[in-house]
């Protein structure tokens, strides 16, 4: 059977108070008797009973997810990243997915509001500031993506205007003067379209080259096949693009079948960037040059920003936390695959 705090407390010669307050960190313990004890729990292999000290601290140890598409391995492998960053608290990850629709992200935000969960990230793509507003005032709540919040919660996002000025002026910088921008968004409300279409255009215009409406090419939802054919009708115009800025990996992916359909040679004839860095285009042929924002430090910030709220460790205004971001240069672009 599983050593307890009684079991502890017997073979340390101590009670079942100190062994309680050395599990938990709490209360004062002499250095000598904190160091025996700690041997003992290590000789026991004693483990502390979670859920059992969540529920005594009025919390359940569940914290909720909510992502637009769990189809989108961007969000899976974000999806990943909270999940074992959370195991790492002692915390279960409900996930869930929205669909990117006010009503889904209405009904999954409304739906949290029970006492199931302690707190929720969530990366919504239509729900306005003032509806965030009224859920992070009953719920612990740390919003992602570019979709601001308004100041009514913690939120973690990345800088796309650099990030899209940053792979632009990539492709500028390799001799390339028709770079088409797929992946606008005109249907949706998050602005992440919006800004890496403004990045976009600042690195045109820092160049002296025009944007051009028809190679600025929309979308209704950033994946493959969305990307193939965009790059399909531009390749098929009397003046090509050189190059394509896709603002998302899958839509890249989708960008190099086409040019392969067509003929083409990826990078030498069409270079393709992505914005992601997704594990499939690493291995992609050719490998994909794409923008790499530190997923890991989204996951891990978002949720010490929930854990403050949670605890009430926190009071203060919510914060705006930029993580960063940068450019991987592989082969769709520039013909060469950087070191793993």
């Amino acid at each position: 059977m599983a050593a307890n705090l009684r079991d502890v407390a017997a073979k340390a010669g101590v009670s079942v108070r100190t062994v309680s307050n050395v599990v938990s960190g709490a209360g004062p313990v002499a250095p000598a008797t904190r160091a025996r004890v700690q041997q003992v729990l290590d000789e026991l292999g004693y483990r502390p009973n979670l859920a059992a000290r969540h529920l005594r601290g009025g919390r359940t140890g569940v914290i909720g997810l909510v992502v637009p598409e769990l189809t989108s391995a961007y969000f899976a492998e974000l999806a990943g990243l909270v999940v074992r960053t959370a195991a790492d608290r002692a915390w279960t990850v409900l996930v869930n997915e929205s669909g990117g629709t006010v009503d889904g992200e209405r009904r999954l935000l409304e739906g949290s509001g029970s006492r199931m969960i302690d707190g929720l990230v969530v990366s919504p793509w239509a729900l306005p500031p003032e509806e965030l507003s009224e859920h992070a005032g009953r719920l612990p709540l740390v919003v992602l993506g570019e979709r601001d919040p308004a100041g009514v919660a913690d939120h973690v996002t990345v800088d796309n205007v650099a990030a899209a000025h940053a792979v632009t002026s990539h492709l500028i910088a390799l001799g390339r003067r028709r770079i088409a921008a797929v992946g606008l968004q005109p249907h949706l409300s998050n602005g992440t379209a919006a800004q890496r279409l403004l990045g976009y255009r600042q690195a045109l215009t820092d160049a002296g080259l025009p944007h051009e409406a028809t190679l600025e090419v929309p979308v209704e939802a950033l994946h493959r096949a969305q990307g193939a054919q965009a790059v399909q009708t531009l390749l098929a115009a009397p003046q090509p693009p050189d190059a394509v800025f896709c603002f998302s990996d899958g839509l890249a992916l989708g960008a190099q079948r086409a040019a392969l359909r067509s003929g083409r040679r990826v990078p030498e004839d069409l270079a393709v960037a992505g914005f992601d860095d997704i594990e499939d285009g690493r291995y992609a042929t050719p490998s994909l040059t794409t923008v790499s924002p530190d997923k890991q430090q989204i996951a891990e910030r978002a949720l010490m920003c929930l854990a403050d709220r949670i605890d009430r460790r926190s009071t203060a205004a919510a914060q705006r936390i930029v993580v960063p971001h940068r450019l991987v240069v592989r082969e769709s672009t520039a013909g060469i695959e950087p070191p793993v």
